[in-house]
Protein backbone atom coordinates (compact mmCIF):
# COMPACT_ATOMS: atom_id res chain seq x y z
CA UNK A 1 0.00 0.00 0.00
CA UNK A 2 1.28 3.29 -0.37
CA UNK A 3 -0.29 6.96 0.88
CA UNK A 4 -0.38 10.44 -0.97
CA UNK A 5 -0.91 13.58 0.06
CA UNK A 6 -2.25 16.46 -2.43
CA UNK A 7 -2.83 20.62 -1.92
CA UNK A 8 -4.15 22.80 -4.21
CA UNK A 9 -5.14 26.49 -3.92
CA UNK A 10 -6.84 28.72 -6.17
CA UNK A 11 -7.96 32.62 -5.91
CA UNK A 12 -11.58 33.86 -6.49
CA UNK A 13 -12.52 36.02 -9.48
CA UNK A 14 -15.22 37.56 -10.88
CA UNK A 15 -16.07 36.11 -14.32
CA UNK A 16 -15.55 32.73 -13.54
CA UNK A 17 -17.58 29.87 -12.56
CA UNK A 18 -16.81 27.78 -9.21
CA UNK A 19 -16.67 24.26 -10.04
CA UNK A 20 -15.84 21.42 -6.92
CA UNK A 21 -15.68 18.27 -7.52
CA UNK A 22 -16.85 18.21 -11.07
CA UNK A 23 -20.31 20.18 -9.46
CA UNK A 24 -21.11 23.83 -10.71
CA UNK A 25 -21.97 25.93 -7.90
CA UNK A 26 -24.20 29.14 -8.05
CA UNK A 27 -21.77 31.86 -6.68
CA UNK A 28 -20.45 35.54 -7.52
CA UNK A 29 -16.98 34.85 -8.27
CA UNK A 30 -15.39 31.61 -9.60
CA UNK A 31 -11.92 29.92 -9.31
CA UNK A 32 -8.99 31.51 -11.55
CA UNK A 33 -6.59 28.79 -13.05
CA UNK A 34 -5.83 27.82 -16.59
CA UNK A 35 -8.26 24.74 -16.19
CA UNK A 36 -11.62 24.78 -14.75
CA UNK A 37 -9.34 25.32 -11.67
CA UNK A 38 -11.34 22.54 -9.15
CA UNK A 39 -9.05 22.72 -6.30
CA UNK A 40 -10.42 19.57 -4.66
CA UNK A 41 -9.83 17.62 -7.57
CA UNK A 42 -6.64 19.24 -8.08
CA UNK A 43 -5.33 18.03 -4.63
CA UNK A 44 -6.93 14.52 -5.47
CA UNK A 45 -4.76 13.99 -8.62
CA UNK A 46 -2.19 15.03 -6.70
CA UNK A 47 -2.29 12.93 -3.78
CA UNK A 48 -2.96 9.76 -5.88
CA UNK A 49 0.30 11.00 -8.13
CA UNK A 50 2.37 11.43 -5.13
CA UNK A 51 1.50 8.02 -3.63
CA UNK A 52 2.77 6.45 -7.39
CA UNK A 53 5.62 8.38 -7.32
CA UNK A 54 4.51 9.73 -10.42
CA UNK A 55 4.63 13.13 -9.94
CA UNK A 56 2.10 16.09 -10.33
CA UNK A 57 -0.84 17.62 -12.25
CA UNK A 58 1.75 20.63 -13.13
CA UNK A 59 3.92 17.94 -14.75
CA UNK A 60 1.36 15.91 -16.59
CA UNK A 61 -0.74 18.90 -17.35
CA UNK A 62 0.76 22.01 -17.69
CA UNK A 63 -0.42 25.24 -17.17
CA UNK A 64 1.84 26.50 -20.36
CA UNK A 65 -0.54 24.23 -22.81
CA UNK A 66 -3.09 25.55 -24.47
CA UNK A 67 -5.06 22.39 -24.84
CA UNK A 68 -6.19 22.29 -21.13
CA UNK A 69 -7.06 25.87 -21.35
CA UNK A 70 -10.56 25.39 -19.51
CA UNK A 71 -10.26 21.80 -19.46
CA UNK A 72 -12.84 20.14 -16.83
CA UNK A 73 -10.71 18.60 -14.14
CA UNK A 74 -12.89 15.52 -13.86
CA UNK A 75 -11.12 14.61 -17.44
CA UNK A 76 -7.74 14.92 -16.07
CA UNK A 77 -8.58 12.70 -13.04
CA UNK A 78 -10.12 10.24 -16.04
CA UNK A 79 -6.36 10.49 -17.42
CA UNK A 80 -4.82 10.09 -13.72
CA UNK A 81 -7.01 6.85 -12.90
CA UNK A 82 -5.84 5.05 -15.92
CA UNK A 83 -2.09 6.08 -15.49
CA UNK A 84 -2.15 4.84 -12.15
CA UNK A 85 -3.90 1.00 -12.94
CA UNK A 86 -1.37 1.40 -15.85
CA UNK A 87 1.56 1.75 -13.38
CA UNK A 88 -0.36 -1.46 -10.92
CA UNK A 89 -2.09 0.96 -8.73
CA UNK A 90 -6.12 0.82 -7.99
CA UNK A 91 -7.49 3.59 -5.44
CA UNK A 92 -7.99 2.11 -1.99
CA UNK A 93 -9.72 5.58 -0.47
CA UNK A 94 -9.37 9.37 -0.85
CA UNK A 95 -10.51 11.71 2.05
CA UNK A 96 -10.75 15.44 1.15
CA UNK A 97 -11.19 18.70 2.50
CA UNK A 98 -12.78 21.86 1.01
CA UNK A 99 -11.25 25.01 2.85
CA UNK A 100 -13.61 27.92 2.08
CA UNK A 101 -15.73 31.04 4.40
CA UNK A 102 -18.52 30.27 1.17
CA UNK A 103 -20.25 29.33 -0.38
CA UNK A 104 -21.81 26.76 2.01
CA UNK A 105 -20.87 23.20 0.15
CA UNK A 106 -22.42 20.35 2.27
CA UNK A 107 -25.26 20.46 -0.17
CA UNK A 108 -22.78 19.40 -3.05
CA UNK A 109 -20.79 17.44 -1.81
CA UNK A 110 -22.75 13.74 -2.33
CA UNK A 111 -22.47 14.74 -6.56
CA UNK A 112 -18.85 15.50 -5.53
CA UNK A 113 -18.73 12.14 -4.15
CA UNK A 114 -20.29 10.48 -7.01
CA UNK A 115 -18.72 11.99 -9.96
CA UNK A 116 -14.82 11.41 -8.45
CA UNK A 117 -15.74 7.87 -7.91
CA UNK A 118 -17.89 7.22 -11.05
CA UNK A 119 -14.39 9.40 -12.78
CA UNK A 120 -12.13 7.05 -11.11
CA UNK A 121 -14.81 3.86 -11.28
CA UNK A 122 -14.50 2.91 -7.73
CA UNK A 123 -17.17 2.54 -5.17
CA UNK A 124 -18.70 5.88 -3.54
CA UNK A 125 -17.73 4.45 0.02
CA UNK A 126 -14.01 4.78 -0.89
CA UNK A 127 -14.47 8.46 -1.46
CA UNK A 128 -14.85 11.37 1.17
CA UNK A 129 -15.08 14.77 1.38
CA UNK A 130 -15.66 17.49 3.29
CA UNK A 131 -15.77 21.39 3.68
CA UNK A 132 -14.58 23.49 6.76
CA UNK A 133 -14.36 27.07 7.38
CA UNK A 134 -11.31 28.86 8.89
CA UNK A 135 -13.44 31.40 10.95
CA UNK A 136 -12.66 34.68 9.03
CA UNK A 137 -8.64 34.03 9.33
CA UNK A 138 -6.31 33.61 5.99
CA UNK A 139 -7.20 34.09 2.64
CA UNK A 140 -9.32 31.36 2.55
CA UNK A 141 -11.47 33.06 5.71
CA UNK A 142 -11.54 36.19 3.65
CA UNK A 143 -12.66 34.88 0.62
CA UNK A 144 -10.07 35.47 -1.62
CA UNK A 145 -9.47 32.26 -2.06
CA UNK A 146 -10.65 28.34 -2.05
CA UNK A 147 -7.90 25.65 -0.96
CA UNK A 148 -8.10 22.05 -0.56
CA UNK A 149 -6.81 18.90 0.65
CA UNK A 150 -6.62 15.21 0.06
CA UNK A 151 -4.62 11.94 1.04
CA UNK A 152 -4.86 8.97 -0.46
CA UNK A 153 -4.31 5.00 0.01
CA UNK A 154 -3.35 3.32 -2.93
CA UNK A 155 -3.11 -0.86 -3.42
CA UNK A 156 -1.40 -2.73 -5.68
CA UNK A 157 -3.50 -4.26 -8.48
CA UNK A 158 -4.14 -8.05 -7.92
Amino acid sequence: MRIGHGYDVHRLVKGRKLILGGVEIPYAMGLDGHSDADVVVHAIMDALLGAAAAGDIGTLFPDTDPQYKGISSLLLLEYVGKHLLGRGWTVGNIDATIVAQQPKLAPHIPQMVQNIAQTLNIPEDRVNIKATTEEGMGFTGTGDGIAAHAVCMLEQCK
